[in-house]
């Protein structure tokens, strides 16, 4: 059956493309569709800026001229400063075909008004960058056939004059159809016939034949007071169209794309097959781990996270590689610790059927012995088992630890008078703790069969109580050979055991520690062992306490 995921290899590969089409969208997007907007956004914030600088000029310079036609030379403005009835005082113009300086009065004084009316402010926005000639109320002699721009022929319609004769067809076509509105304006005087255009007129007329219908332009005014003389600030920027610039960064910008469209296919390929390479032979060798070869080794290091997991793996490859030791030396031990008893069992029961005179307590004592420590073994194997289950929980209640203790030790008896050891208990009170009694009971007989099994020749076990405010501290010392410090972490497994071969316990089981760990666990008690090589170990662990006030 065929994987439905996608392979990293792939996706990686994908996301590097997905993430160039969008970048070159993008790109595509700002520069070419918005590319005019942008433009005229900046182009109208640098006229601002250029009408305070042209202000300020006015106001701290005497003849700020040559500071006027550099900045208007740098910015492409046309700047033209006038007085309050539009006479010019300063003009320079550096855009092609501006016409500032022959502005007309009526428009001077239509711009003028509504910057008044707008706090000394205006903007202005048309089409049309040439200027073309208004129309103005003329004379001219009755008779004579020819006419200026305002005129009109002998018999009532206007004719151009030498000047507008020069103009195209459309020019005169215009004027010509614009006639009939004006016929209400025409005035007779002896000898002369001339019509006017209303104001309203004469500024549409301007603002629409300025110039060709592609360009826009913006005129600001502002009126300042110099000395106090009153000035009017005229700039006119035009906002080039940018069709020329756009066509070339389309031819640009498609170039760009498929060099990069390119340089990355290449790079997502390059890269995806970096990423993957790694997790590829980390699949690999853990497909090696998984059918049980613990030997295996994850060397990956290309990248950060790949090399954490690397070392992941490594360590869970040696972490399984013990488990697994400790899993066939557990079958082991515990085959060899379940085949001694069963068969001093046979065999005593053997030579109790077959040999008259054999049925002797001794013999049925040695039967009932190794049976108790085949129940012990087999209790243990449960315990553990439920204790690592998490399905044995504690039943707490507050008892006299020092007791329990002291109960324990009483088992021994029999062992210190045959075998000669010598158990001592040391502690200066009575302690109470809240803790389930018959588990910690456990616990406690552990420590001290696991001593027992492991005291030196002297033969001899201290057990210690301590009160620390209110901790507990009981200590359980041998002097037998200790705990070397590289299998210190591995003490509290099944069945641990040093490079020896296992040594069958005489009281006990093997599984003592392990389970004293699980209860300790339980109890949120804390536990450890300290040992020096060849001067015995001492375990211990730590509980909360409520001691008596009685001493001994």
């Amino acid at each position: 059956m065929k994987s439905s995921f996608i392979s990293i290899k792939w996706k990686t590969f994908s996301i590097f493309l997905i993430f160039t089409i969008v970048l070159l969208g993008v790109l595509w997007f700002f520069q070419i569709v918005y590319l005019n907007d942008f433009y005229k956004i900046i182009k109208r914030q640098e006229t601002e800026q250029v009408l305070d600088k042209v202000e300020i000029l006015l106001e701290t310079e005497d003849d700020p001229s040559d500071d006027i036609e550099k900045i208007a030379a740098n910015c492409n403005l046309g700047i033209f400063i006038t007085d309050s009835e539009g006479q010019p005082i300063y003009n320079a113009e550096y855009i092609s075909n501006s016409q500032m300086s022959s502005l007309p009065q009526f428009l001077f004084s239509s711009f003028y008004n509504q910057a008044l009316e707008n706090d000394g402010e205006a903007v202005v926005e048309f089409k049309g960058s040439q200027l073309q000639r208004k129309h103005s109320p003329v004379s001219q002699p009755p008779g004579n056939e020819s006419a200026d721009a305002t005129g009109a022929d002998s018999e009532g319609a206007p004719a151009p004059d030498d000047a507008s004769a020069s103009e195209d067809t459309s020019s005169s076509t215009e004027t010509t159809e614009s006639e009939p509105e004006a016929e209400e304006n025409l005035e007779e005087k002896p000898g002369k016939i001339a019509y006017t255009i209303p104001p309203e007129q004469k500024e549409e007329l301007f603002r629409q034949n300025i110039g060709n219908e592609l360009a826009e332009s913006v005129i600001y005014i502002r009126i300042v007071n110099v000395s106090g003389a009153e000035k009017v600030i005229m700039i006119n920027s035009v906002l080039t169209p940018v069709d020329a610039t756009v066509s070339t960064l389309k031819v640009q910008l498609g170039i760009i794309s498929i060099i990069i469209i390119v340089i990355a296919f290449i790079l997502a390929v390059a890269l995806s097959k970096s990423l993957s390479k790694s997790i590829i032979s980390i699949n690999d060798e853990a497909k090696k781990l998984a059918a049980g070869d613990y030997s295996v080794k994850f060397n990956s290091k290309d990248y950060m996270e790949v090399a954490e997991l690397s070392k992941t793996l490594n360590y869970a490859a040696s972490e399984l590689g013990k488990a697994d030791s400790f899993q066939k030396e557990l079958i082991a031990n515990v085959s060899h610790d379940l085949r001694t008893p069963l068969t001093m069992i046979k065999g005593y029961a053997e030579v109790m059927r077959d040999i008259p005179g054999e049925n002797t307590p001794e013999n049925v004592q040695v039967i009932i012995d190794e049976t108790e420590r085949l129940s012990g073994l087999v209790n243990d194997m449960l315990d553990i088992s439920k204790l690592k289950a998490g399905t044995i929980s504690i039943q707490t209640e507050e008892y006299n630890i020092t007791e329990s203790i002291r109960h324990v030790l009483e088992r021994y008896n029999k062992l210190r008078e045959v075998e000669g050891y010598t158990i001592d208990f040391i502690y200066d009170c009575e302690v109470n703790v809240l803790a389930d009694e018959q588990k910690m009971y456990q616990v406690l007989y552990n420590l001290v069969n696991n001593a027992i099994n492991y005291t030196g020749e002297d033969k001899k076990v201290t057990v210690v109580q301590k009160v620390n405010g209110n901790t507990l501290r009981i200590e359980v010392k041998d002097t037998g050979d200790g705990v070397k410090q590289e299998d210190i972490p591995y003490v509290w497994d099944r069945y641990y055991k040093d490079k020896t071969a296992h040594k069958r316990a005489l009281q006990g089981t093997g599984l003592g520690l392990s389970i004293v760990k699980s209860v300790l666990e339980l109890h949120g008690a804390r536990y450890g062992v300290s040992s020096v090589q060849g001067q015995g170990a001492t375990f211990w662990f730590e509980i909360l306490i409520n001691p008596f006030s009685e001493e001994e």
